[in-house]
């Protein structure tokens, strides 16, 4: 190593440099008075290029070489030496530290960078005179998303406990809150708080337990230790609840005392004792009775309690009761067998598998119509009945399916039964009303499929004519006696007198839809190989509007 004079202009960049986030405005301000008052006190440390080229890298003092530009010296000292085996990567990384504190980010990826090269935690962090879990703790930050650590370079950093819920998140589960809370040009800053809840667990800790490891590695409990806890106390904790309350259940069960039985805690964490029970605060007799039970934190507690003095006997020979409220413990129940999750990926399998019979297995017509039936009586289905005048009404379909259930818990109907049960249904589903139960256009091309237009009523009164316009009115004297007057009342009278004998229905009152409309239905909902049967994004047909008797008519109502 040896000491020499160059233009700081001449001196480049070490790319691989440990300090990639910008110092603070305060600290080259003063680094650069004190440039300007006394010097450079310390000259950087420069090395020969290894690439092939004549000049020299910055290995150590980048800041201090960009504030004598800023100064204007022609010339600096500096101190030439050969790149180390690790390319200054330590030697670098003392020399920033020391210098100005380096960002949180910029020192986990400096240590990552020491660790790839052969670096171990006790060696680093003997060399940088930090704790091995100081060194282990900014290691935490690998688990940090990289869209995060970007906003944290810039200065954006949460505090130290939304940061430990953070790096103790999965990256899907940041990924998904990331999304949702990132910041925007409006709002650069990123609330943390609101990142750190969304990805907030509960944590049940290892010293709230009083079961053994072995109990822990029966319920499947593996412990994280809390780096960002004391040093000096227990801090691993699991977010499997659910396991950690199971084996603090089996534990009581196993140690119950004599007397002792495990009850449920209230709504304030206490244990709910028997009615008339009194609690014992100081040292309990021979006779008293112990209660186990689980607070909020999932710590084992106990408490004594004592039971009054049973009630003696009225009459000679009558039993004496036992003790009051001796029934009134409140036990908790045992840990099922199957945990909630297990009961949720049972009905994923159970999902999956019936899609797959009504896809692949063979069914008979008469068993396909009954589960037709059976699957409009289901708890996710809601229809908006037109069968009623209650225009909120909903179908009430389960009194359909009812009747295909025979009283072994299995389909059993006759033809006749089924029949009956499908044409209810229909009926409760399929409605043309001018409201909220509107089917569509599948419940015109029902109608049309059945001939339901031979069950229209006379149209031709009063009532419905009224809403006519003078075109349509006239255009409904066609093909009768009836000839269009100069008011429109009485072509209307006449047609009303006329249709009495016989029966008028208008044309845009019959079933079969519009061909226009129901090709574009068509080429809307055709479906394709491609298409995913399960795929839920499509809109469903509520919005479409049916047909009205005429455009103005329509136009009204949509306003």
């Amino acid at each position: 190593m040896h000491l020499m004079k160059v233009d700081p202009r001449a001196l480049k960049e070490n790319p691989d440099r440990m300090r990639l986030t910008k110092s603070t405005p305060l600290a080259d301000a003063l680094l650069l008075a004190t440039i300007k008052a006394v010097g450079i006190v310390q000259p950087p440390v420069i090395a020969p290029e290894t690439s092939g080229g004549n000049g020299y890298i910055i290995t150590a003092g980048h800041r201090r070489v960009r504030q004598a530009i800023a100064a204007g010296l022609e010339e600096i000292d500096v101190l030439v030496d050969d790149a180390a085996n690790d390319n200054g990567a330590m030697r670098s990384m003392v020399e920033n530290i020391a210098r100005e504190a380096l960002n949180p980010v910029d020192q986990w990826r400096a240590i990552e960078r020491l660790v790839a090269l052969g670096w171990t935690e006790e060696a680093i962090g003997v060399a940088l005179a930090l704790p091995v879990r100081q060194i282990k703790k900014l290691r935490l930050l690998a688990n940090v998303l990289p869209a995060m650590l970007d906003q944290m370079t810039k200065g954006d950093m949460p505090n130290e406990k939304q940061l430990r819920t953070i790096a103790a998140a999965s990256p899907d589960e940041q990924r998904e809150v990331w999304k949702k809370h990132k910041p925007s040009k409006a709002d650069p800053q990123v609330a943390w708080y609101s990142v750190a809840n969304g990805l907030e667990k509960t944590r049940m800790y290892a010293k709230d337990a009083s079961f053994d490891d072995d109990l822990a590695k029966a319920y499947g409990i593996a412990w994280v230790e809390d780096l960002f806890a004391s040093a000096d106390e227990d801090s691993r904790y699991t977010t499997d609840v659910e396991a950690f309350l199971g084996a603090q259940q089996e534990w009581m069960a196993n140690h119950l005392p004599k007397r002792g039985v495990i009850v449920e805690a209230d709504t304030w964490g206490r244990a709910k004792l028997p009615p008339k029970a009194e609690q014992v605060y100081g040292r309990p007799g021979k006779s008293d009775h112990a209660a186990m039970y689980l607070d909020r934190e999932g710590k084992v507690q106990t408490v004594h309690y004592r039971l009054p003095e049973p009630k003696k006997a009225k009459a000679k020979g009558e039993e004496v009761g036992g003790a009051a409220g001796e029934e009134g413990v409140v036990v908790s129940r045992p840990r099922p067998d199957v945990t909630r999750k297990g009961i949720e990926m049972i009905g994923d399998f159970r999902t999956d598998a019936l899609h797959e019979a009504l896809a692949r297995a063979p069914i008979e017509d008469d068993t396909l119509l009954a589960l037709l039936v059976l699957a409009f009586a289901g708890r996710n289905i809601s229809i908006a009945s037109g069968a009623s005048g209650d225009v909120y009404g909903y179908a009430r379909m389960d009194r359909h399916a009812a009747r295909l259930v025979g009283n072994e818990g299995k389909l059993a109907f006759d033809r006749e039964t089924l029949q009956q049960a499908a044409r209810g249904v229909l009926i409760d589903v399929l409605s043309c009303r001018e409201n909220r139960t509107d089917t569509g256009i599948v419940a015109r091309l029902a109608g049309d499929a059945i001939g339901a237009d031979g069950f229209l009523p006379n149209m031709g009164t009063d009532e419905f004519l009224s809403c006519l316009s003078r075109a349509a009115l006239e255009g409904s004297c066609k093909d009768t006696p009836v000839l269009p007057r100069q008011k429109v009342k009485d072509t209307r009278a006449a047609l009303v007198e006329h249709f009495k004998a016989e029966r008028f229905v208008h044309p845009l009152a019959l079933f079969a839809p519009d061909a226009m409309k129901l090709a574009s239905w068509l080429v809307k909902h055709e479906a394709s190989e491609d298409d995913d049967l399960d795929e839920g994004s499509a809109e469903p047909d509520a919005a479409e509007p049916a047909d009205a008797l005429d455009g103005e008519a329509y136009g009204v109502a949509a306003e």
